[in-house]
């Protein structure tokens, strides 16, 4: 041991810097304790730091730490008068073992950019920081939590600097770098409205993933994975030069993911992944990279089902596929290749101060592929027949059906039952032989397979500067743009058999409504056509970010501004025969301006304990996907639309023991004046038909209160003990308004619409829960790591307070009004209260399992990685939504008071049993 010195020397300093042990480039954010007091700095954006005042004498030890570097103790020794200078200390990268597992299986296996399906990530890129956000990666996502109950558009993505969030959704599209985990190891993370040093961020944070090759040691990575999750296999490869001395690094990835079928019946996946980038680091001040990824994957999607279906055909069941040949042909299959180029400098313009500079060009398409059907016949002869729905579910084929309309006879539910149990899944056949049989006739294809696609170009510039302003005070800012141009468009990809399609609406009530497109009438298409609706987005957004961040001994604080300009424009390619008068051409440019300020405070009265707070208030410019409400048709964009609201704050107590680590967040955000649009056929709106509506929802105000807690204590050297809790409480906290749009013809006339629009006023729906996935959420787990390279972790999770996601409409004034606009005469208020009751999913308990051990052989390293998830084989619910069919109180009445509902929810369960295994080599 080395003796503690007591005594002080006024003014005496200890300087230096710390860079990565591999590319000895600056280290930022490193925490810098004078062991013997307690004193904490920690290094600026050029990884210098400095002690200034009162500073121990004699022989001492810095202790330097960050989350994912290995912790280090270097020995100083401060004489009187003097100052201590250390500089180029070096840090060494480490990735846990049990995290390095973890983003394998989570970010190839349940990323997907539904947000229906798995909007459930948002904690994922946190996950190499505290207890809690690893517990929330690693454990709660696969149930569909969402951390705070928002969703993923409210974090940032960036990777070299680059925003990757989509234009439409404003969420990322994980896919983009799906199977390059190799490469995205270097992460920076914000978490909250916590500083970062590239963007504003979301309220959830932003993470910023570096692949620059100069800062990675050089080296060669083999794995295979096995799983029975999405996919079954997985190869990768992966190589990093190093820094050479010429200057020169590079680094290369491959990697290939396939399956015919993952836990989810018919879900095939086929997936692969190329990484390349190259830097020449010119000279201490400068540095210059391109990077190119592409990663083109498909995958089969799964359907959401009613409990009559799961009853009947279990948990697995899926809709979409069918039998082709001997094998599974799914019709909903989703593909996306959408590669992005970009070039980065780096320019160290003095020894305080970094601009780093982006240019990045995405492109490519997204397409989701679905099956098209004439279901009726059009005046004037067009079709040669209309076909049926060719779902295997569809609800005319259900036992609920024909109970309901043929309930003196119960045969004939029989007979539907002994049809679905036996067969149950597409018939691929009778769509061939529909279509060749009309086609004999001289006549078109009556089903059709086609894809939905959109094919963006976005443009992305952006500059980021880093400034020093003074030992206490660091000073960030960025401009950055984006330009997209998106096509979209549906495009024919099979016909069975036959070579013509006619391109009409086959639901409309005349030839003129019909019409796709009036310049192009009564179009016959062929694979390969575009048609059905063809359309520009026309995006463009600016944005200007500064921040400034001080930090003392005893306090830190910070203050971030932001303000963007958004721009969306849509340009119609056809002209619908629905809406002649605004569909075609370019519409009206639709401006949005969001301002954002944010800011906080660390308060260290003593190292050991820490009080943090934070606060901001966001405006933001909807996203493409909620300003229009039906842009496949028209113009038309939400009533009354502008800026979306976030008023957000937070508080944590953190405590750091040498054995006890836990932190204790309470926070609450408010969202005003949000907006949300859906789609589907409505039943009860007016008139005697169905009638396929959008519906808006304008003016959303939600409430999300809540405290998360996260706690592990190192028992012994091998034992560790966590505990995490998320309570939340996630509402609407207005009654928004609701409007329906359709097409301007006989049948919304008849349901009272004006011009295809109607007003329904208030939808209520305060104080209902948000559809989130678990409000509440616990895990208690346990970990033994041996001394000879062995490990093994259980976790014991339990999830409470889903509810299902509930229908607007059934909750406006439609309930409870008859055709003719009055109250119906028999309406029961006790009754609807039941009715209108939210339903409450199972509260569950999952336990997952996980181990591993690692071997070094000569220079070698070999690691084995293996997870076991549910091992309880646990059903439950994730998630689900009422349909909007049953729109006013007779129907919804008359349909559950049948035993099994014709028009139930629709439900996602989790996977029963599931496994993943890692081997790798790294040499």
């Amino acid at each position: 041991m080395l003796p503690v010195f007591t005594s002080f020397l006024q003014g005496a300093f200890i300087k230096g810097s710390v860079v990565d042990m591999v590319s000895l480039q600056p280290i930022k954010d490193v925490t810098i304790t004078i062991e013997s007091t307690k004193q904490i700095v920690h290094t600026n954006e050029i990884g210098a730091f400095v002690f200034s005042g009162k500073v121990p004498l004699g022989e001492q030890i810095l202790v330097l730490s960050k989350v994912g570097y290995v912790t280090k103790r270097y020995p100083i020794i401060v004489n009187e008068n003097e100052t201590v200078s250390i500089f180029d200390m070096t840090l060494e990268r480490v990735v846990p073992e049990i995290e390095e597992l973890f983003t394998i299986s989570l970010s190839d296996d349940e990323l997907d950019s539904d947000a229906s399906e798995s909007d459930n990530i948002s904690g994922l890129l946190a996950s190499s920081l505290d207890v809690f956000q690893r517990t929330v990666a690693f454990e709660f996502s696969p149930s569909f939590f969402k951390m705070r109950g928002l969703e993923s558009n409210n974090s940032t993505v960036l990777i070299n600097g680059i925003k990757m969030n989509k234009f439409y959704t404003g969420s990322p599209q994980w896919s983009n770098w799906g199977g390059l985990n190799d490469v995205m190891r270097s992460r920076e993370l914000s978490t909250g409205l916590l500083p970062s040093s590239y963007n504003f961020g979301g309220i959830l944070g932003s993470v910023n993933i570096t692949m620059r090759p100069s800062q990675v040691k050089s080296g060669a990575r083999l794995t295979y994975s096995s799983s029975n999750r999405s996919y079954t296999n997985r190869l990768m490869a992966t190589y990093s030069s190093g820094l050479q001395k010429s200057g020169w690094a590079y680094m290369v990835s491959v990697s290939r993911r396939w399956g015919d079928e993952g836990y989810q019946d018919g879900t095939s996946y086929n997936a692969n992944s190329f990484f390349a980038s190259v830097e020449s680091v010119i000279n201490e001040n400068h540095s210059l990279g391109i990077t190119g990824i592409f990663t083109p994957n498909r995958r089969g999607k799964s359907s959401p089902n009613t409990q009559e279906v799961y009853n009947l055909k279990g948990t697995k069941y899926n809709e979409y596929w069918g039998w082709q040949q001997g094998e599974k042909r799914n019709s909903r299959i989703k593909e996306v290749a959408e590669p992005v180029i970009m070039l980065n400098h780096h320019w160290h313009l003095n020894n305080k101060t970094i601009l780093n500079t982006n240019i990045a060009y995405q492109f490519g398409n997204i397409g989701s592929s679905r099956l098209d059907y004439n279901g009726n016949d059009l005046v004037n002869g067009l079709p040669e027949g209309g076909g049926v729905n060719p779902s295997p579910a569809y609800y005319q084929k259900l036992p609920s059906y024909f109970e309901r309309n043929f309930s003196e006879d119960l045969e004939f539910a029989y007979g539907a039952q002994k049809q679905f149990l036996k067969y149950g899944q597409i018939n691929w056949g009778h769509l061939y032989e529909a279509n060749i049989l009309n086609a004999s006739k001289g006549g078109n294809a009556i089903y059709a397979l086609y894809e939905d696609r959109v094919d963006d170009k976005l443009l992305t510039l952006n500059t980021i500067l880093n400034w020093e302003l003074s030992d206490h005070t660091i000073c960030n800012a960025a401009f950055n743009y984006r330009n997209l141009k998106s096509e979209n468009f549906a495009e024919v990809l099979d016909l069975f058999g036959a070579s013509s399609y006619l391109d009409i609406d086959g639901f409309a009530t005349n030839i003129d409504d019909a019409q796709n497109d009036l310049l192009n009438p009564n179009r016959v298409v062929k694979e390969g056509d575009r048609f059905k609706y063809n359309f520009n987005f026309l995006a463009r957004e600016m944005e200007v970010f500064v921040q400034t961040q001080f930090r003392y001994t005893k306090i830190d604080f910070y203050m971030g501004a932001r303000i963007n300009n958004t721009q969306h424009q849509r340009d119609g390619v056809y002209k619908n025969g629905g809406f002649p008068d605004y569909s075609f051409g370019k519409g009206k440019t639709l401006s949005f301006t969001g301002l954002g300020v944010k800011g906080g405070l660390t308060y260290k009265p003593i190292s050991k304990h820490i009080i943090d707070v934070n606060a901001g208030y966001i405006t933001r410019p909807p996203t493409l996907q909620n300003t229009y409400s039906n842009a496949r048709e028209n113009h038309s964009i939400v009533p009354n639309i502008s800026e979306e609201k976030i008023a957000t704050v937070d508080a944590s107590y953190i405590l750091r023991l040498p054995f006890v680590k836990a932190k204790f967040t309470g926070y609450y955000t408010k969202i005003t004046n949000a907006n949300a649009i859906s789609f589907f056929f409505a039943d009860g709106i007016g008139g005697d038909n169905a009638v396929f509506v959008q519906e808006i929802l304008q003016g959303i105000e939600t409430n999300h209160l809540g405290g998360e807690l996260g706690i592990e204590a190192q028992v012994t050297q091998t034992i560790k003990l966590k505990g995490v809790a998320s309570v939340g409480q996630f509402t609407y906290a207005n009654n928004p308004n609701l409007f329906l749009t359709t097409e301007a013809n006989d049948a919304s006339k008849e349901a009272g619409f004006t011009e295809g629009f109607k007003d329904f006023g208030k939808a209520y729906l305060k104080n209902y829960k948000l559809a989130a996935g678990p409000q509440s959420a616990y895990s208690f787990g346990l970990e033994y790591r041996d001394p000879e390279y062995w490990w093994f972790g259980v976790a014991a999770n339990m999830f409470t307070n889903t509810y299902v996601d509930v229908s607007p409409l059934t909750r406006s004034s439609n309930f409870t009004t008859d055709f003719d606009g009055n109250p119906f005469n028999d309406y029961d208020e006790e009754l609807a209260a039941e009715l209108l009751k939210q339903e409450r999913f199972d509260d569950y308990l999952v336990v997952n399992l996980v181990g591993g051990k690692s071997w070094k052989v000569g220079s070698k390293y070999i690691g084995f990685f293996a997870s076991i998830n549910n091992v309880l084989d646990k059903v439950y619910k994730t998630g689900g939504f009422e349909q909007g069919r049953n729109a006013n109180f007779r129907q919804l009445r008359d349909d559950k008071a049948l035993e099994t509902p014709v028009f139930d929810s629709k439900y996602w369960y989790g996977r029963g049993i599931t496994y993943f295994m890692n081997l790798y080599v790294r040499f």
